[in-house]
């Protein structure tokens, strides 16, 4: 295999490799002559491309679990090594995760590995001094958030911005036939994470606050496809609960207002003009060290980028079986609450740019491969 035809993705969760798939789906019209490996997830497995590891062995969230799989998280840096070092990639993708992501960049730059990072780390947020890596061993950061360019170049950092690539996912979406059921009574959608730590600690909260609209409202679960029904199930008592999995979109797409936890879904959810109250909660060692450490006054990426407070965080101890009741009641039809979440959507949108953002990204990543 010729070293310039092969592009190698580094993916850790499943939202790095829906980027990344839209992404080779892109690059592969502009050069078809390329060859695509990965560590990554079902969607890029769908674009036909060849994973060596997947990302179902690799979502570890929060310190004390990162910590407690030290020893597997090792291992796979070891043997992504060795894959890199035998096939010897062009160019090497690494798609977020920068736990692990930042430190293969290193010894990836070391073994004259060319190293272009899709979806920039959250330095601004925490682990500031995380940016000197990115200054020494990334020929190239792609930025999705239109105000992280500005951040970088304080830094002397060379970044692209090209859009977010959920427009993109998004668009893909409306162009696609679908099928829901079809409910007598408006939905409320909960959107309680894909991990199971996150499921444990939110989903009863979810349910219990739900449980106040269950006459005026169907309620929906989100349900990720690398957990097994019975994991929801096991939280249900006597409340009528569909189970959507696999099929967020179509969720949302019916939606009239939502749940959901922190993280790309409150974009997605935003994306799908669904008023939405965001959830946090984690273990008490957890928000210490963020309390800590994060330089940030928003942890939905809504409010970050619009730089406002346009949709509610519950966070922790104010994450509440009566504040999500409270939060909701103010986002039902005809209340204030929901036409200013609406008004915000709008806004949001002009952020982001318009539809496109993989196809420009996929054009300027394959400049590299001649560069």
């Amino acid at each position: 295999m010729e070293k310039n035809n092969l592009v190698y993705f580094v993916c850790g969760e499943p939202s790095g490799d829906l980027h990344a798939a839209n992404l080779v789906a892109a690059w592969k019209r502009v050069n078809p002559s390329l060859t695509f490996k990965a560590w990554g997830g079902n969607r890029l497995s769908a674009e036909g491309v060849h994973l060596d590891a997947h990302v179902s062995s690799m979502s570890f969230m929060g310190f004390w679990e990162v910590f407690k799989n030290l020893p597997l998280i090792r291992k796979q840096f070891k043997q992504l090594q060795k894959e890199l070092l035998a096939q010897k990639p062009a160019l090497l993708i690494l798609v977020d995760y920068p736990g692990f992501n930042l430190r293969m960049a290193k010894w990836a730059h070391d073994h004259q590995i060319k190293v272009l990072y899709y979806i920039s780390p959250t330095v601004w947020a925490w682990k500031q001094n995380r940016v000197y890596t990115i200054q020494k061993y990334v020929d190239r950061l792609y930025c999705v958030l239109p105000f992280e360019p500005a951040f970088y170049e304080r830094f002397g950092i060379q970044t692209a911005y090209f859009g977010h690539p959920l427009l993109d996912e998004v668009e893909r979406y409306r162009q696609m036939s679908h099928s829901l059921p079809c409910f007598e009574k408006p939905i409320l959608a909960l959107l309680p994470g894909s991990r199971p730590q996150e499921i444990q600690k939110k989903l009863p909260l979810m349910l219990a606050a739900a449980s106040a609209f269950q006459h005026s409202h169907q309620i929906a679960i989100a349900c990720a496809p690398n957990l097994s029904l019975a994991t929801y199930q096991s939280y249900l008592k006597d409340q009528d609960v569909y189970l959507s999995t696999g099929h967020t979109y179509d969720l949302l797409s019916k939606s009239e207002l939502a749940l959901v936890t922190s993280g790309t879904a409150t974009l997605e959810t935003a994306l799908f003009k669904v008023p939405q109250v965001v959830c946090y909660k984690s273990s008490a060692l957890s928000i210490w060290l963020a309390k800590k450490w994060l330089r940030i006054k928003y942890i939905s990426l809504v409010n970050l980028i619009l730089d406002r407070a346009a949709v509610p965080e519950l966070i922790q101890d104010d994450c509440t079986v009566e504040q999500m009741q409270n939060e909701l009641n103010q986002l039902l039809m005809g209340q204030p609450g929901r036409q200013a979440q609406l008004q915000s959507y709008e806004q949001l949108g002009e952020f982001l740019q318009q539809t496109g953002a993989s196809q420009r990204i996929a054009q300027s990543m394959n400049t590299f491969l001649t560069a």
